[in-house]
């Protein structure tokens, strides 16, 4: 019989700590955020705390030890509380149900975790994560400390996250799995936007398309699917509001004419999903249109070739960045005579006026996901600068098989007098999720279009 993965990831973590000098992990769930009044934005748990115990319930704690004892502070079931709130697993049922080693009641976390934390020497929590024991923490400490008695030195407060954040950078099959049943959730909502789009205008081609009429569109096909919800707050950008990075659904009008700009995903079982794509509001993009979105796919393509097992992570973005600086040139975009050839373009930074951001990110239990960028292994080095400088720091790390990045290269065009009026306006990004296999990468975000004839194939046939 194969271990649960939490119980697994759990006794890895401990063997993890036991290295790293022994102690108790103190891992909180995320805290219930208000919303107004008496309101609470739906419950979303904390991601290292799920990745660890599997438990989606609030108010509740995980404790771990080097020696791997594992326990768990919850709710106790009431069934007072069941009627507003549905059933709890309560302290009770939670070592079966979980296979923790002990649960408490979250009551008499005040009353046990000093005296946990008396008895030795390091106390892990996770640094960079707010969470509900924030305020308590130091209260606890002292008492950890003035138990352990005069003359002897308390515990140490140290960071968890780096220990956690390197399990859960490499993926195992079941959450490689998830992953891609939430990239074929989110896929099929990409494809359902540019379907309503095209039949709409199709329909009346001087009608005008609201940006949150198509984030309607995606948000119906996540939860049709069975997805939680949005993985991440959704763009949708119409015509010029596509050159907004983060430009969120609101009343713009997409024209006949225009792109539309959709980054959005879903998010499955406590995973993410990130896609992004470009589509003309009517189903046929213009001349300028697409020779950008050509540019903007082939540097989309060169990532994927450098996305593979042995080579940097920093390699794909590194690859983009010359196929788009030889694109800006090419049309106009960029001078030659100002801005030289496209060595120079990307050592001076000058593509950045177009192209602003990086090419992809970890993606997992969050959508920007934990997990060091850096081989921190390898000595500081003099290196070029994403802004044209340079600056002196460890090289980008080697991808591993298990990985999951995104690759999303795009272009966005402001109207300024030294631009071809014809490329104003436009912005454009490709964007799908690539799990790092033996020899290059797998796509898992494919099932959307993204070839142009593919795109316009799509928006006149449906």
């Amino acid at each position: 019989m194969r271990t649960p993965p939490f119980r697994r990831r759990r006794a890895e973590l401990a063997r993890r700590l036991a290295a790293a000098g022994g102690g108790m992990a103190i891992v909180p769930t995320a805290p219930m955020q208000m919303r107004n009044g008496d309101n609470e934005h739906p419950f979303r748990h904390g991601s290292h705390f799920h990745y660890l115990s599997g438990f989606d319930e609030p108010h509740s704690c995980l404790v771990l030890h080097a020696d791997g004892c594992s326990e768990l502070f919850c709710h106790a079931a009431n069934a007072e509380r069941s009627v507003w709130e549905g059933p709890m697993l309560g302290p009770e049922a939670a070592p079966q149900a979980l296979g923790v080693d002990l649960a408490w009641p979250i009551e008499r976390l005040d009353e046990l975790l000093p005296e946990l934390m008396g008895r030795v020497r390091n106390v892990w929590t996770l640094f960079t994560v707010p969470s509900a024991i924030d305020q308590r923490l130091p209260g606890w400490l002292a008492r950890a400390r003035t138990r352990a008695g005069l003359g002897a030195e308390g515990p140490v407060h140290r960071d968890l996250g780096p220990l956690v954040d390197e399990m859960r950078l490499i993926k195992d099959a079941d959450e490689i799995d998830t992953m891609r049943r939430a990239a074929a959730i989110s896929a099929a909502a990409h494809a359902r936007a540019m379907r309503y789009c095209g039949q709409r205008l199709r329909a009346d081609p001087a009608a005008a398309v609201r940006e949150y009429e198509i984030e309607a569109e995606l948000l119906h096909e996540f939860r049709r699917r069975g997805a939680t919800g949005p993985a991440y707050g959704s763009i949708v950008a119409a015509g010029g509001n596509a050159c907004v990075l983060h430009h969120a659904a609101g009343p713009g009008e997409l024209r006949a004419g225009q792109l539309c700009l959709v980054d959005a995903g879903c998010e499955l079982d406590g995973y993410a999903s990130d896609i992004s794509r470009t589509f003309p509001a009517d189903g046929r993009f213009t001349g300028p249109q697409r020779t950008l979105y050509d540019v903007v796919l082939a540097a989309q393509q060169v990532a994927v070739a450098a996305t593979r097992p042995g080579s940097r992570q920093r390699d794909a973005h590194e690859a983009a960045v010359r196929v788009l600086s030889q694109g800006l040139l090419d049309h106009g975009l960029l001078a030659r005579d100002r801005h030289g050839d496209v060595d120079a373009v990307m050592a001076s930074g000058a593509y950045r006026r177009f192209y602003m951001h990086d090419t992809g990110h970890w993606l997992g239990r969050d959508v920007h996901d934990v997990g060091e960028y850096l081989s921190l292994q390898e000595p500081a080095v003099d290196q070029p600068d994403f802004r044209g400088g340079r600056v002196v720091r460890a090289p980008s790390r080697r991808l591993e098989c298990g990985m999951v990045v995104t690759l999303e290269p795009g272009l966005y065009v402001q109207p300024a007098p030294d631009v071809p009026e014809a490329f104003w306006n436009i912005g454009i990004r490709i964007e799908d999720d690539a799990v790092v296999v033996p020899g290059g990468c797998e796509l898992i975000s494919r099932a959307v279009p993204v070839e142009p004839d593919a795109i316009e194939a799509w928006m006149s046939a449906h």
